[in-house]
């Protein structure tokens, strides 16, 4: 009997607790091993846990596992909630680090001073009363979060600060108990306390540049109104967006934020879509056209019908895209994990192992514990925990500012190593609409070929009509009336224009006239090779003659040309698969200088094209339609163009939220600085430990010391990692001009 598939969900938990990369561990393998979850994943740069579980696990059990192991964890609070819960963290941890650097300033200032010549020292009550609230109440957090890591069997940052200021504050009672009466005991309160108020530090900074990582998430839901003006049988009424159903008509005024996703019915103006698409003009809007919940509306009052509501809206799936992308581990994290496991064990080790070592070699008892506290206090691995997420937080929220939509961390990472790039031809690097490329009269003025040509035209829904009828509008031509028009099926268009009777059509109507093209055989052979649609103006009744011939194309989108040149400059090849007849892709080819052309492909054809460029290189796909998604899926990383299905943008990594294939480049051009981001991140985070650990081992690091870099590894980390939030997209080929 085969095995039934149970239905799974996806859950989200706020995390309170972890410090460092051991935490991350602890709270994965906690969640992990519980019956029902079948995949998990915790950041801890924006400390949530992404679980993917089976319809019956309950949320109460695992925010129970969570608590077992050591930490606090809730289900996600509303925007505003959460959002005075982190200023009210940050407002405690503020406070916490002023009363620790300003218990701490009195006992490291004779150290300071001493380089000028002042020897003096506070009595060792003096230093007692300073450093005990600093050590006890102050640090009280490392104490509780290293006896919860104890008690679930674990270690963790917390551990290695609880122990090493604990050995530096027991030293110094002990050095005070023992020392003979009359002298100066030698004590080390100072380096205690330094050390405390060194992490808080560095942990509030830290807190503060991982709230920017998540800047672009807060944008985006601030786009979000409350409220908006519904119009119910002629009359306003202002509603909850939540009273909002499908079908109602909205009211949005000049400078407020649509509501909701929906067709404008009445009205019109532009939309401000910059934080949305990335789009920086505003695009306008008339009947008929789609506007998107949290643009901006211009100068004109819009009547709108809802189309989508909540979680279905454009804004909400940005929203949970960018989030799920910021949730998920890049592969290269995985390498940290492994670390991660065993580095606090290893530490406590080394640590031993220098108290033992300094002892053995004749050095006196506090001198190897003094440096085995050092070793302690410079090896957290809080830089560790932060160097990816960090990276990947600030790089997925920039490129989602710029309309650029990244799944998942994966898709991030490995699209900085692609060499080739894969475009479909219709709709992603050509408007999908045709236009007049090519026209030419015969025995009669131009202006008056295209006059006549679009009168037949007039009233046509047809996209050919709609080309015709542009350029005459472009050139400013009164297009004359027509009569008795009829369809001529198959053929094109009849109908009197001036007394003319005239028809405009295709081949067949051609030759079913029993008109030779004359002149203008060259010219309809060339365009027939360049993939060209033919339309061909006759002029019917006694005398008949051939007037003229129109030939049609996709027209190109607009920084197509820059794109593919955006892609050479970086040596990325560029390769053309297509439906389309050899003559019409090769033009595009031509035209934008794309290195090879696949035309008449079908979707089985596009997929194994893919499969066989993978065979010698890192292979991008880009398209837009229902056909073009196996081939996204095949390929190292789906590019889905904005305005395309959505099971295109299921099938991709990347979504670009408008169709300007200068986005292609950027989308590479910030996975790269994002990888690159991140392998300087790891090597900081490692370089410190690799570096400090033997320096603190050795003697040339006191703890004081140790502190200072142990904070700034990890506030350097995220302040690289914030670099990213300067990016925008640029074009390598208008740079090298």
């Amino acid at each position: 009997m085969p095995a039934t598939t149970l239905p799974s969900r996806t859950v989200e938990l706020q995390i309170t607790g972890m410090t460092c990369a051991s935490c991350v561990g602890r709270v994965e393998r906690t969640l992990g091993k519980l019956p029902g979850v079948e995949q998990v994943s915790v950041n801890l740069a924006n400390e949530r846990a992404h679980l993917q579980v089976q319809q019956a696990v309950d949320d109460a059990l695992l925010i129970s596992a969570v608590e077992k192991a050591g930490y606090s964890a809730s289900l996600p609070q509303a925007t505003e909630s959460a959002r005075q819960d982190i200023q009210w963290r940050l407002r405690t941890e503020r406070l916490a680090v002023v009363a620790a650097l300003l218990l701490a300033l009195p006992l490291v200032l004779p150290m300071l001073v001493q380089p000028f010549g002042l020897h003096w020292m506070l009595p060792a009550w003096a230093q007692l009363a300073l450093a005990t609230p600093v050590q006890f109440i102050l640090g009280a957090r490392f104490y509780q979060a290293a006896y919860k890591a104890v008690r679930a069997g674990a270690g963790n940052m917390d551990l290695l600060v609880a122990l090493g200021t604990s050995a530096g504050y027991g030293l110094s009672l002990y050095q005070w108990a023992t020392a003979p009466v009359g002298t100066a005991p030698h004590l080390y309160f100072e380096a205690s306390a330094v050390v405390i108020a060194l992490v808080l530090l560095g942990k509030y900074l830290e807190s503060r540049a991982k709230r920017q990582t998540a800047s672009a998430i807060r944008a985006l839901e601030a786009l979000r109104p409350e409220r908006a003006l519904r119009v119910v049988d002629g009359h306003e009424e202002e509603v909850a967006i939540s009273a909002l159903r499908l079908d109602d008509r909205v009211l949005v005024k000049p400078g407020e934020r649509f509501p909701v996703d929906g067709t404008v019915e009445e009205g019109s103006s532009h939309a401000d879509e910059a934080l949305i698409s990335g789009e920086s003009l505003p695009v306008a809007k008339q009947p008929g056209d789609r506007v998107t919940g949290g643009a901006i509306n211009g100068e004109g009052r819009l009547l709108i019908r809802t189309e989508a509501l909540g979680a279905q809206t454009v804004l909400a799936r940005i929203i949970r895209l960018v989030e799920d992308a910021q949730a998920a581990k890049a592969p290269i994290q995985k390498l940290v994990d492994r670390v991660s496991q065993v580095f606090v064990p290893a530490v406590l080790v080394l640590a031993v192992i220098t108290l033992i070592g300094w002892w053995l070699a004749g050095a006196p008892v506090e001198t190897a514990l003094i440096n085995a506290v050092a070793v302690l206090v410079i090896a957290c691995p809080c830089a560790l925990g932060l160097a990816t997420p960090a990276a990947i937080m600030a790089g997925t929220g920039v490129a989602a500012r710029h309309g650029i939509l990244i799944k998942d961390a994966e898709a991030l990472e490995r699209a900085h190593a692609v060499n080739r790039v894969v475009f479909d031809k219709t709709g992603t690097l050509t408007s999908g609409s045709p236009r007049v490329v090519h026209s030419q009269a015969q025995g009669i003025d131009h202006a008056e070929f295209m006059r006549l040509a679009g009168a037949l035209q007039r009233g046509s829904e047809h996209p050919l009509a709609k080309a015709v009828l542009a350029v005459c509008t472009e050139q400013g031509l009164d297009v004359p009336e027509v009569s008795d028009s009829l369809s001529l099926s198959g053929r094109g268009i009849a109908g009197f224009v001036r007394g003319h009777a005239l028809a405009l059509g295709n081949r067949r109507l051609l030759d079913e006239s029993g008109l030779q093209p004359g002149e203008l055989a060259s010219k309809a052979q060339a365009w027939e090779a360049e993939g060209r649609t033919l339309s061909w103006l006759i002029e019917q009744g006694e005398a008949p003659r051939v007037l003229g011939l129109l030939a049609f194309g996709d027209s190109l989108k607009p920084g197509a040309e820059q794109a593919i040149a955006a892609l050479h400059a970086r040596h990325i090849s560029s390769h053309l698969l297509t439906g389309d007849n050899h003559g019409s892709a090769k033009a595009v080819a031509d035209a934008l200088g794309i290195d090879d052309v696949h035309a008449q492909m079908l979707p089985a054809d596009k997929t194994a094209t893919v499969a066989a460029l993978k065979k010698d290189g890192v292979v991008a796909m880009v398209g837009d339609g229902i056909n073009d998604a196996p081939a996204l899926a095949a390929a190292d990383i789906g590019i889905a163009m904005g305005g395309g299905t959505d099971v295109a943008m299921q099938a991709a990594g990347i979504t670009l939220m408008r169709g300007d294939p200068r986005l292609v480049p950027a989308a590479l051009e910030i996975s790269r600085k994002t990888y690159a981001k991140i392998r300087q991140n790891l090597f900081w985070a490692f370089i410190y430990n690799l570096i400090g650990i033997p320096l603190a081992a050795l003697g040339y690091l006191n703890p004081v010391m140790a502190g200072a870099a142990m904070a700034l590894s990890s506030v350097s980390v995220v302040s690289n990692a914030l670099w990213l939030k300067t990016w925008a997209p640029t074009s390598r080929a208008e740079e090298a001009q």
